[in-house]
């Protein structure tokens, strides 16, 4: 499959493909900006390339798009929550979100995922397979064609951990950001990890300037393990080191997200152990009053505790926000996506 995908080639593959069909160099630009630029769906709007090569990459090199199958707008905020039929059948979530800036596009990085977390619906639909390049692309494609918009912001926090499929994250990344496609900077691109401690390190390496962001949710190995069995693999202090690495690397700060959960993570104690465990690392914490998911009975934490606990991180020098839901009444919020079509 990914040896035949011509979405997810980079611009000189997609030149050296040519060559071997005696086309002139200029083809692969032309075929590279019709796939990426806009996001064709089949060979046949490409008008300006010879009927005999769109023939040959019609038979050869299947186009992997994606078609938008339901639509859920929230009466509350706007957002809207697509639900995507890949070409094996296979469904995702994204969520389109407006801004003042723009718009801003949630995508899923893996059909399910594995990582277990006891507040998020998308493990619970249970772990299909990753998506390739060019399905995460489809996914911005697809949305920009039904909605009529561009999207200016890409968040790499839908279904599934962006790091476990981290050669075809890279390779989305790449290709995403490339001026001859959608052009999107990485500064405009967000990645959320739950801390998968080799692969951040691997994408410090890569000095990529877009904004790392990781789920914490807890300052502590013993309840965050409960929350997410991940840190049984990496610790807390394993994982902080990781992001100083990642700093160091790119310069680049890090976003630390905490869902406030009443009762379990949101006393002044935590706040406290939180500031400490962040000291020295240049990062931002976005505090998020927990969303309800299928899977968990935890509650959102009240605004007064919330503000307390951003009080005192700010008052020992911790960066810190309280992030806006978006799209819950549409289950559209952090943790509440899961294919819900084939689920019903």
């Amino acid at each position: 499959m990914e040896a035949f995908d011509i979405k997810s080639k980079t611009i000189e593959e997609v030149e050296e493909l040519l060559k071997f069909s005696n086309q002139p160099a200029y083809r692969g630009k032309q075929l590279f900006n019709w796939l990426h630029k806009l996001g064709a769906q089949s060979y046949s709007e490409m008008h300006n390339l010879p009927k005999e090569l769109r023939t040959f990459l019609e038979n050869n090199y299947p186009i992997y798009t994606c078609s938008v199958i339901h639509k859920s707008v929230s009466e509350k905020d706007g957002t809207a929550k697509y639900l995507l039929k890949m070409q094996d059948e296979q469904f995702v979530e994204a969520v389109l979100m407006e801004y003042k800036h723009g718009f801003s596009l949630c995508i899923s990085t893996q059909i399910g995922c594995k990582m277990g977390c006891i507040f998020c619906s998308t493990g619970a639909s249970g772990f299909s397979r990753n998506l390739l390049a060019s399905e995460m692309l489809s996914q911005i494609h697809s949305v920009e064609q039904e909605a009529g918009i561009r999207v200016s912001n890409v968040v790499l926090m839908g279904m599934g951990e962006p790091l476990d499929n981290y050669k075809n994250v890279l390779r989305f990344l790449r290709l995403v950001s490339n001026d001859e496609g959608l052009n999107i900077g990485m500064r405009n691109v967000t990645l959320s990890t739950c801390g998968l401690v080799p692969q951040i390190r691997d994408l410090a390496d890569e000095k990529l300037q877009l904004t790392l962001s990781v789920s914490l949710h807890a300052p502590e190995d013993n309840l965050r393990k409960k929350l997410m069995p991940i840190n049984r693999k990496y610790p807390i202090d394993r994982l902080l080191r990781a992001c100083k690495y990642y700093v160091n690397n790119t310069g680049r700060r890090i976003s630390f997200e905490y869902a406030m959960i009443s009762g379990l993570n949101d006393t002044d104690e935590f706040a406290l152990l939180l500031a400490q465990k962040l000291k020295g690392i240049l990062s931002h914490v976005n505090l998020i009053p927990i969303n309800e998911s299928d899977n968990c009975n935890y509650f959102p934490s009240n605004s007064g505790r919330i503000n307390q606990f951003a009080e005192i991180l700010n008052s020992s020098g911790i960066s810190v926000t309280v992030r806006r839901t978006l799209g819950a009444d549409i289950q559209g919020a952090c943790g509440q996506l899961r294919r819900r079509f084939c689920a019903e």
